[in-house]
Parts: structure tokens; sequence; C-alpha cells
């Protein structure tokens, strides 16, 4: 099968990670040296601690998304606690331009929200609060204002990195993130999550 996606491969530079880094030690990590995605949706799992969001992380940030996340316009920073492993990651991208772009975390969503807040003024509100299931991110629970974001921002043919979007979500709602995922993933999207959850891990033809 042609492999279009927007990112098709990744490859790591360990010369350029210093000696003593704690990457290094990560198991999951350290023999990585490159890596091949063939599949619209690909899950990184394992215990807490294996380094699959190390990787997440590394993935986005060298692909240009803020390490704290939403889109590629979103540029900010409350706290650097990235590591520097995208400074040793390369991308090989596909020759399509994505229509969407996400990067997605659970535990800076808050902050991410917040910015959403911050861009509004530059925004319609008519607009703003369409994108967001009709009312401000603020004003909804947790697991409310990310399907809201989710379901109103992220397009067909789009390149998502998601992690534990399960985190905000009850089994129903993690079950309408599954459909709402294969059903992106079917019109050309491209996701790339870290999960614990069984639920999301059901989603079809996922890798």
């Amino acid at each position: 099968m042609k492999n279009d996606l927007f990112i098709k491969e990744i490859k790591i530079d360990w010369n350029k990670i210093e000696e003593d880094s704690y990457l290094r030690n990560i198991p999951s990590l350290e023999k990585v040296d490159a890596l091949t995605f063939d599949r619209n949706i690909t899950f990184f799992v394992g215990e807490n601690g294996s380094g699959k969001f190390t990787l997440l992380e590394g993935i986005a940030v060298a692909y240009g998304f803020s390490a704290e996340g939403g889109s590629r316009n979103y540029n900010f920073s409350t706290y650097n606690s990235h590591s520097e492993l995208h400074e040793a990651i390369s991308l090989v991208k596909g020759i399509r331009r994505p229509k969407g772009n996400y990067f997605l975390r659970a535990e800076s969503f808050y902050n991410v929200a917040s910015k959403a807040e911050d861009y509004r003024d530059d925004t319609p509100c008519e607009i703003y609060y369409e994108r967001y299931g009709g009312k401000s991110l603020h004003q909804q629970s947790h697991g409310e204002s990310f399907l809201a974001l989710i379901q109103e921002n992220f397009s067909d043919n789009g390149i998502y990195i998601l992690d534990e979007p399960e985190a905000a979500l009850s089994p129903q709602r993690q079950l309408t993130l599954l459909m709402e995922i294969d059903r992106l993933a079917k019109q050309g999207s491209q996701f790339i999550i870290a999960s614990h959850s069984p639920i999301l891990l059901g989603v079809p033809h996922s890798l």
C-alpha cells in the first residue's frame, strides 16, 4: 500500500544526545535509531516511565508544535520541561500538506485552553464559540472541553499527536473519541497516540 502519511519515518541521531542524558537509560528508546509509520493510526503503549510520552513529545516538537500542545500556530511556554530528544530527531515527511494539525497533551490542556482564550481577542465571538461546541473551553468540564476541541477542530487530512486523550474522558466518551479517530483516519488524517486505554486501543486498522 502506498505510504502517503504526513510523517512517514523518524530517525534518531544519538550522537546529538549527551552521554550522561537520562534518555540513554530508557530501555524502550536506547536502541531505537529509526521508526517507520505505515498506518494512519499508531499507538505507543507501555508502563509509566517506559518512554512513550518522551518519544511522542520529541516527535511533536520536532514537527514544530509547542511542547505544551496546541496547533502549530500556538507559540507559548509556561514551563520548559521537555527533553532534548527533539534535537536528535529528523522527520521523513510525505508529499501531502496537512489541512489541520494539533498536539494534545492531557497534563497541559488547561494552559492550552487558556491560550485559546487569549487568541479569542483576534477571533469573532461567533466563530470562536463555534469552534468549541458553543461555549468557552473554560466553561465546560475537562472531558467536555477535550472532546469539543477534537470534534470541532480536527479535520480530515490532518496530523494529530495525542498524549493519553482518555485521561479526561468517561468510557462512553472514549467510545465517542474512538469513532471520531476512526472517521478522520478514513478521511486521510494521521494519528500518533500514547495511551493506556483498552477502549481506544480497539480502534480498527491501528498499529
